[in-house]
């Protein structure tokens, strides 16, 4: 059960550092932002609002409070293989993985993907020639950081393919210009704010309607990136297995975002960063980190958190304070009997198992928000390593 504190509620609050909950108290004392703002057991201290909190918003919103990702999220895919179908050597799939989708910091197509215009066009704000160039070439990308593209099995032995990847350069260029508009509006109309990144626009204000044009049309780019490279991996997986390899089911969540949706009887903004959607019956994509477990969930439909719950384990340790306490070697130790990119051990530390919170944990803190359908196990793994 959750815990309360002044206008946060709280779950797991075991898990979460102090300086996490003053961050999300600050989001949660901006007058527009209905009590309480929900915080996710995997939460953590993000730019100006927090990761892992889900806020109500009437007649704002916070850009900060999506994220400069916006529409970042999950996709699984169950498939009809088991275990024992899949090659001994998963050395060839990997390859054919990294080829097919391009990962790394700004790594995209040589060629312009032409599909993106079919599925979700430009934007609505003008770009120029570069940025478009993006849109199309980064279509179908994975980034880097923490999106990553894994093979796994359930506790049947049924084999998953799982995705984490959002709007790419596009999403933050368009996140990151408005943001700053946000924050010069404030300064203009001289509005204080504990933090200046939780510079925010009005409803109907130009600055209002543009961020949500840009906002829902990334999140729809967001989604449209993450199925293309899922029917890329299914390719793949098909050409290593059998022609008979049949995608069962697809989730596809974002846990970046915010949406019009009605709650306690009121309609307002319901603004997640790093939070998936768990309404009743809703599926979701629960990742841990390399080498720990991911959950398939069904959503409990829990008012008290807006009908949302984690999007992830979280981390404990900075970027920087992973790669000075952790190392390759024993990186090495944590992914042992997986398919990754151990050469690439130097790179990766920095998403080290041990960087993250207790995936179990964090699960356990959450019971009330969604159920567990499926545990998975991976046995590849796919990140970009520049």
């Amino acid at each position: 059960m959750p815990a309360r504190r002044d206008n946060v509620l709280i779950w797991g609050v075991e898990l979460i550092e102090e300086a996490t909950v003053e961050q999300a108290e600050r989001t949660a004392r901006l007058p527009f932002v209905r009590a309480p703002l929900a915080l996710m057991p995997d939460a953590h201290v993000g730019i100006g609002a927090t990761v892992g909190s889900v806020a109500f918003m009437e007649g704002a919103i916070v850009p900060a409070a999506v994220g400069v990702d916006i529409g970042c999220g999950m996709i699984a895919a169950l498939t009809n293989l088991c275990s024992h179908e899949l090659p001994d050597d998963l050395g060839p799939l990997l390859s054919l993985i990294e080829q097919r989708v391009p990962a790394g910091l700004g790594v995209a197509h040589l060629e312009a993907q032409t599909d993106v215009m079919e599925s979700v066009g430009m934007p609505a704000s003008e770009i120029g020639p570069r940025d478009a160039g993006k849109v199309r070439q980064q279509f179908g990308t994975l980034g880097s950081g923490n999106h990553f593209l894994e093979l796994c099995l359930d506790e049947a032995q049924r084999v998953w393919l799982v995705l984490h990847s959002g709007s790419r350069g596009i999403g933050k260029i368009l996140a990151e210009r408005h943001i700053a508009e946000a924050r010069s509006t404030m300064i203009r109309y001289f509005v204080e704010l504990e933090d200046p990144n939780l510079a925010y626009v009005v409803e109907g204000t130009r600055e209002f309607d543009s961020y949500v044009a840009d906002m829902l049309w990334a999140q729809r780019y967001a989604a449209a990136n993450r199925d293309k490279m899922m029917s890329a991996a299914l390719r793949s997986l098909t050409e290593v297995t059998s022609d008979a390899t049949v995608e069962v089911e697809r989730i596809n969540c974002h846990h970046n975002f915010a949406a019009r949706e009605r709650q306690g009887g009121r309609d307002g903004w319901v603004v997640r960063k790093g939070a998936i959607r768990a309404r009743k019956g809703d599926r979701g994509v629960i990742p841990g980190s390399m080498g720990t477990a991911s959950y398939i969930v069904t959503g409990l439909g829990n008012a008290a958190s807006y009908c949302s719950c984690s999007h992830g384990a979280g981390r404990r340790l900075s970027r920087t304070a992973a790669r000075r306490e952790l190392t390759p070697d024993s990186l090495g130790i944590a992914m042992q009997g997986r398919t990754w990119q151990s050469e690439a051990a130097t790179a990766l530390v920095d998403e080290h198992p041990l960087a993250y919170k207790d995936v179990k944990a964090v699960m356990d803190a959450q019971a009330d928000l969604v159920r567990i359908d499926h545990e998975l196990t991976q046995v590849l793994n796919y990140k970009g390593t520049r």
